[in-house]
């Protein structure tokens, strides 16, 4: 993926996988942000915001657990700072969820595979893996109901 974000090509990742027996769409392009070679948090959030159309409540779950961040500046996969097993833009804790994406096949650093685990976690529990993160999205939905 990093390739494609230097070179300015769009992302498009397709996969046939154990995910689409679940009926979790695992197909996301990301178009790079044309003022500069790293894919910037503006194209990440669009993605996001395209991908949780139908969930908006991981729309902000994303906002509140990463800031729509994916990837460091020098490429790495973002993690948490209070716990370093949260990684990406859902902040998946993988001592808990690494092995079942793994068997669905995704790839939780990269954002496809951390936006289709994230969608995979809301249908099989709700919200409630991002429960510590509430006081933060619940605020975001009020404010957004609220206008």
């Amino acid at each position: 993926m990093l390739a494609s974000v230097i070179t300015g090509n769009p992302v498009t990742a397709t996969s046939t996988t154990a995910a689409e027996t679940n009926n979790i769409p695992v197909e996301v392009s990301v178009k790079p942000d044309p003022n500069t070679n790293k894919k910037s948090t503006s194209a990440t959030e669009e993605a996001v915001r395209e991908y949780f159309q139908d969930i908006p409540v991981l729309i902000d779950v994303a906002y509140c657990e990463s800031r729509f961040v994916q990837l460091n500046p020098d490429g790495s996969v973002m993690r948490g700072r209070a716990n370093p097993d949260d990684v990406g833009v859902m902040q998946i804790n993988e001592e808990y969820h690494l092995a079942t994406a793994q068997k669905l096949g995704m790839n939780l650093n990269t954002l496809e595979g951390n936006m289709a685990y994230g969608r995979y976690l809301y249908k099989t529990f709700g919200t409630d893996p991002w429960v510590h993160s509430a006081p933060c999205w619940n605020k975001v939905r009020e404010v957004a109901v609220n206008i």
